[in-house]
């Protein structure tokens, strides 16, 4: 049972959400955002680098930390691969260090000038009063509230949710009502649970896609955070998510989905093979 905890301490820690290697064709997902006929878009959404909180089992969702030279390296890799392949026509990240600082190295070694927007809508999921402490307390505080071991929660919320993205929301809601007591007025952030992330990324979504097609834009990049972009990407294709595999997403990994006539069709999911070509080269 040591094994699901060290899983949910990675999930908290590293921010690890991931997709089937190289993803695969989805159900085509209806957006009730646009009923009206749109210029396809298609927007590559990658995970931050590794960072130094990552390296210390810390629970890093507002809280930030700059890239570790392996976090730094994968993403100058990434943009090595990506080259003149893709042409990003805007780009957006949230607003911590770890996603912009991730998206200037790739940019940089692609070789492409865009101009980075950024939106507090597309950070991690915030922690509350468990931000930067060690994984393993927010385990043991949401398992003595249910009178069980931290193994025997972990294990529970692993069978129960059944898929990764299940296993967000039941980790996520039960952190975040735990967490409605430590609240301290005008001091500081609740914790998030998992609608109001779904909700606040994907009308960021929707925002990038409504602007792309006003402006004729074709390819977006978005850097974000793992358990995030795993919600969010439930939220675009279902079908697609609960087949994300317990492992996380890779750091730097692509993830690609294309939007048109008001439906989003994921195609890939943790794609890393822009890492490895620039790896190459």
């Amino acid at each position: 049972m040591k094994r699901f905890k060290k899983m949910i301490i990675g999930m908290l820690s590293v921010g690890l959400l991931a997709g089937c290697s190289g993803g695969g064709a989805a159900t085509d997902s209806t957006d009730a955002a646009s009923e009206n006929k749109s210029e396809e878009v298609t927007v590559y959404f990658t995970r931050h680098g590794k960072t130094m909180l990552n390296t210390t089992g810390r629970s890093q969702g507002w809280s930030d930390a700059p890239l570790t030279p392996a976090g730094i390296e994968v993403a100058e890799n990434v943009g090595t691969g990506i080259g003149d392949s893709i042409k990003f026509d805007k780009v957006y990240t949230s607003d911590s260090g770890r996603a912009i600082e991730t998206a200037e190295i790739l940019l940089d070694k692609a070789g492409q000038k865009v101009e980075i927007n950024k939106d507090k809508r597309l950070r991690e999921f915030n922690f509350g009063t468990f931000e930067s402490t060690l994984g393993a307390e927010s385990v043991e505080a949401i398992a003595k509230r249910k009178d069980l071991t931290a193994d025997e929660y972990t294990e529970k919320a692993a069978k129960e949710g059944g898929g990764y993205n299940g296993f967000i929301k039941e980790i996520s809601n039960d952190l975040a009502e735990i967490d409605k007591e430590n609240v301290k007025e005008n001091e500081n952030w609740p914790a998030e649970d998992y609608d109001t992330v779904a909700k606040r990324s994907k009308a960021a979504l929707d925002d990038i896609v409504k602007e792309a097609n006003e402006d004729g834009d074709q390819s977006i990049l978005v850097v974000s955070h793992g358990m995030t972009l795993v919600t969010l990407l439930n939220e675009l294709d279902p079908s697609v998510a609960s087949e994300i595999p317990m492992s996380g997403l890779e750091n730097a990994s692509i993830s690609k989905a294309i939007y048109k006539d008001g439906k989003w069709k994921v195609e890939t999911v943790n794609d890393m093979s822009y890492a490895e070509k620039g790896v190459k080269e």
